[in-house]
């Protein structure tokens, strides 16, 4: 769920409502995925790293995977996935577990940690734009919280 949750870029209600199917075609994990937004209704593309389509594809084998439909299944027979509030238990439960302040960190850090690292290792605002699905470039700006002025200036030495 790591893993998926950090190259996904995804919000949490997108990744616990991940099913098999949008990650895995014909028994293989796909590079590259595409769903649907559910806040903007909007498809958002995501890259899937070698290590973390390994991690999918043992999960998938797992025992306890056989029949399931989405990629984290409810415990719960009422509920075919794990709900948002689950999701950010385990993430607190993480952070908790290797020694961080678990007030510093939640779902949404996992969402803005690989966003913040393309920005800060290329300063490309549109890509990180697209890669979050966002609409507005001030909605990336505001969302990694650069300075409007920086941002500008890094965005005008880049060539589309």
């Amino acid at each position: 769920m790591f893993n998926v949750a950090i190259d996904s870029k995804l919000r949490g209600c997108d990744l616990v409502k991940l099913a098999i199917s949008d990650l895995v075609k014909d028994e293989r994990v796909r590079e590259r995925v595409s769903v649907i937004q559910t806040k903007t209704n909007r498809p958002v593309q995501f890259e899937l790293t070698e290590n973390t389509r390994e991690t999918v594809l043992s999960w998938i084998k797992a025992p306890e995977m056989f029949a399931c439909r989405f990629m984290f299944p409810s415990r719960f027979h009422d509920r075919p996935h794990i709900s948002t509030r689950q999701y950010g238990r385990i993430v607190r439960d993480w952070v908790t577990a290797i020694g961080l302040e678990p007030s510093g960190y939640g779902t949404h850090s996992l969402r803005r940690t690989k966003a913040a690292e393309i920005y800060r290792k290329t300063g490309n605002l549109r890509a990180v734009q697209l890669l979050l699905g966002h609409t507005k470039v001030d909605s990336t700006v505001r969302y990694l919280g650069v300075e409007l002025e920086d941002a500008l200036s890094i965005a005008e030495r880049i060539d589309i």
